[in-house]
């Protein structure tokens, strides 16, 4: 072997040997590497999803090994609070405070909101027959003869929430301090079967009236302003446990019946919330610095969810939407890691 040769491969040794320990030292600086993070998604599916891909591949490139689970709300809170998860991020605030308080020792919320600006909920009927009749407001269905054009003996059929969602509950109250229980009938039942039907009737142009929130595929399905219109509450009104410290008077809900700016929704803005275990939080740093600076346009959520509900929730269409927007937002989404990094 002449001296050439043998200089040669000792540099490439050297090299091979630099290589693998700047290899090791950037695996250490990551803060999740050798770190499992339990990380749930609630079982309402819908751009929720998409979120969780986005957020979980941000996990990922922390270093944490990431274990998913789809679960409720309400399932969430008490394994969470029990140490048997971590995290989420998409419960549904305020309508969720109820249970949240009964835990909040041991868990925590964390960021502002992953919807920019925040969502709305509120009761929806068709624009057709709002333009008819002139229904501007909610108040008007006190009225039999407008209540009957959305049923019949003078009572309206609107559509609720699914028994034990929060929304449920927030319908159940207002029909009753709005005075409409004499006109206005809740039927409940499985939600989304109840909306596939509605959405049939509205292209069919008959009469609908059910309770909604945006961004979701049901009002992807049919647009306020265009299909359907929000109809005004008469006044702010949630049960006790669901406090808000915000008016439901919203400006600038497009879709607002009679072109009502503000519009009062049924509460104020709601937004997807992340909600950690506080041990697992104070452990990972990291993990509390990149959630608190996710968040979207509402844009972004209204596509995704009508991608959602043409094409549906499955695996393959949440992942390619998270992948877009990733390769779309690179520069952002890098930001997001690299300070969320720092924090460690």
């Amino acid at each position: 072997m002449n001296n050439k040769f043998r200089v040669l491969l000792a540099t490439l040794c050297a090299v091979m040997l630099c290589l693998s320990q700047a290899s090791t030292v950037l695996a250490a600086d990551l803060p999740g590497e050798g770190k499992t993070i339990r990380f749930s998604q609630s079982d309402s599916m819908g751009a929720n999803y998409v979120v969780v891909k986005i957020v979980t591949q941000a996990l990922t490139d922390l270093g944490y090994d990431v274990k998913p689970s789809t679960i409720s709300s309400s399932l969430f809170f008490q394994a969470a609070s029990q140490g048997d998860l971590d995290l989420a991020i998409d419960i549904n605030f305020p309508q969720r405070e109820p249970s949240f308080t009964k835990v909040q020792d041991k868990l925590v919320k964390v960021g502002e909101g992953a919807i920019q600006g925040g969502g709305y909920n509120g009761y929806i009927i068709d624009k057709k027959t709002a333009d008819a009749y002139g229904i501007t407001s909610l108040e008007q269905f006190k009225d039999p003869k407008i209540a009957g054009l959305f049923g019949k003996n003078g009572k309206a059929n609107m559509i609720g929430c699914d028994p034990g969602w929060s929304c449920d509950a927030v319908v159940q109250y207002q029909v009753d301090k709005f005075g409409l229980k004499d006109t206005v009938n809740i039927v409940t039942g499985k939600y989304e079967a109840l909306m596939f039907e509605t959405i049939a009737k509205v292209k069919r142009g008959e009469p609908v009236f059910f309770y909604a929130w945006i961004p979701s595929w049901m009002t992807a399905a049919m647009v306020p302003g265009k299909d359907v219109v929000w109809l005004p509450t008469p006044f702010d009104a949630l049960p006790e446990a669901m406090h808000s410290t915000r008016s439901a008077l919203t400006p600038g809900v497009p879709g607002c019946a009679g072109n009502a700016d503000p519009c009062r929704m049924a509460m104020a803005a709601w937004n997807w919330q992340a909600v950690g275990n506080k041990q697992f939080l104070s452990d990972n740093p990291a993990v509390k610095a990149l959630v608190e600076q996710v968040s979207f346009p509402l844009q972004n959520w209204s596509e995704w969810e009508q991608v959602v509900s043409k094409k549906g929730a499955n695996e393959r269409n949440i992942r390619k939407l998270a992948d877009e927007w990733i390769s779309s937002n690179q520069s952002t989404f890098d930001g997001w890691v690299a300070k969320a990094k720092q924090a460690n």
